[in-house]
């Protein structure tokens, strides 16, 4: 389990391991969202807690989350890479903590073991006896008074789980980390209620829905200060606040042709320099077809010209970069747009969000060679699988992206 929340009004990446499912044991997906956490929390400078109740690694899989340069071991050489920054990791030792699952307390600044519940040892007892025949009992292995009194491993030893949590919440307050100043004013609230976005989310990707229309739902008293409104129309950019936050804003607004690559390459340079994050609304449309003669191959160049342009505009812009999905995402226009490959800080998708290289409606456009029945068959269960794979729910459960979101929760996220 991975999150963002506060204590003591400072923000802190929670990462939490959920016994009751294998034993807490880490499967190739949860050191791939464990990464991202840490990630997130370097990028942002985030104080990392730790609730470990971990099994260690799912050894059946070990071959997929063991001996590659981002698979679990990744996760000690960020922690130890974190502290270097003057990122502070705490751990609650909540359960039982073994092989991987211990070095995770042992290798933070300052860790509490709860008594008679939490344990840390690199091999249980089961393999104690299948190594030296010696009965060993949990406790005396690697419990909370062992690991407290006699090797040190755990900074502080709590009696039971309400005084572990109180604790670290002290740890926490003696950090030294300063929380982040709140706005003294309220924000203004959009003109037009956020949960109008709900009927606004786009369902027909071959259409594109006029972005103004998310903008005035979106960012605080619909005011939205416009760059370029003339020029490359296809590109929305400008400015607005969201929840008091000044942003620099780009969406698409149709296909992203050379001139409205242009602009926004323009305007992400603008902001990278001025320091403003960027706040990416991604509706790419399908891409066209190929050029059928030479002057739409001679635009077609220019357009892949620009968009090149853009794509280093938005690689090297050196502010915060968020990306939201409210409909289409396809092709090479989602490098532009920031997709993940170009590490947003974060990437949300609205529920009818599509993510995919090609739109599976062009699959009806080809026609079967030779009227084969055989073939239309295959090219059906292509697009029926090409379908269910660039859904928003097969993308976020494979980490594809930061979470799922409403609609009308996007101004609060």
């Amino acid at each position: 389990l991975v999150g963002i929340g506060r204590i003591c009004g400072i923000w802190c990446v929670f990462i939490a391991s959920d016994a009751t499912v294998k034993g807490g044991t880490i499967y190739p997906i949860g050191v791939k969202k464990q990464l991202r956490a840490q990630e997130i929390a370097m990028e942002n400078r985030l104080l990392s807690v730790h609730l470990v109740d971990s099994g260690g690694a799912f050894l059946p899989l070990q071959s997929e989350l063991f001996p590659d340069k981002l698979h679990g071991g990744r996760i000690f050489y960020n922690q130890a890479i974190m502290s270097a920054m003057g990122i502070p990791q705490v751990a609650v030792v909540c359960g039982s903590c073994v092989a991987g699952g211990a070095y995770i307390p042992t290798m933070a600044e300052e860790s509490v073991i709860i008594d008679k519940i939490g344990t840390l040892f690199l091999a249980g007892p089961p393999l104690v006896k299948a190594a030296t025949g010696e009965d060993v009992s949990p406790e005396d292995l690697g419990g909370a008074r062992l690991h407290s009194q006699v090797s040190g491993c755990s900074d502080h030893f709590a009696p039971s789980e309400e005084e572990a949590y109180v604790c670290i919440r002290n740890v926490v307050s003696t950090l030294n980390c300063h929380p982040v100043p709140e706005e003294d004013r309220e924000p203004d609230s959009p003109l037009y209620s956020p949960e109008e976005l709900l009927g606004l989310a786009p369902l027909d990707y071959s259409c594109t829905l006029p972005v103004k229309l998310i903008l005035s739902r979106l960012v605080d008293g619909s005011r939205f200060q416009e760059f370029k409104a003339t020029y490359g129309t296809t590109l929305v950019t400008g400015f607005g606040h969201v929840e008091g936050h000044l942003v620099g804003i780009v969406a698409n607004n149709g296909e992203l042709a050379h001139h409205a690559a242009l602009k926004g390459s323009h305007f992400v340079q603008l902001c990278g320099q001025r320091g403003i994050p960027i706040l990416f609304l991604q509706n790419t449309a399908p891409q066209p077809a190929g050029p059928a003669n030479i002057s739409q191959a001679e635009a077609h160049s220019n357009r892949l010209k620009a968009q090149a342009s853009m794509m280093a505009a938005v690689a090297c812009a050196a502010v915060p970069k968020i990306t939201i999905v409210i409909g289409g995402c396809f092709g090479s226009d989602s490098y532009v747009m920031c997709g993940r490959s170009f590490s947003p800080n974060f990437l949300f998708l609205w529920p009818n969000a599509r993510v995919a290289l090609v739109d599976s409606r062009h699959f009806l456009t080809v026609p079967p060679a030779g009227g084969c029945t055989g073939e239309e068959l295959e090219l059906k269960q292509l697009k029926a699988k090409l379908e269910e794979e660039s859904s928003a729910f097969y993308s976020s459960s494979r980490l594809w992206d930061d979470g799922i979101i409403l609609p009308q929760d996007t101004r609060k996220v």
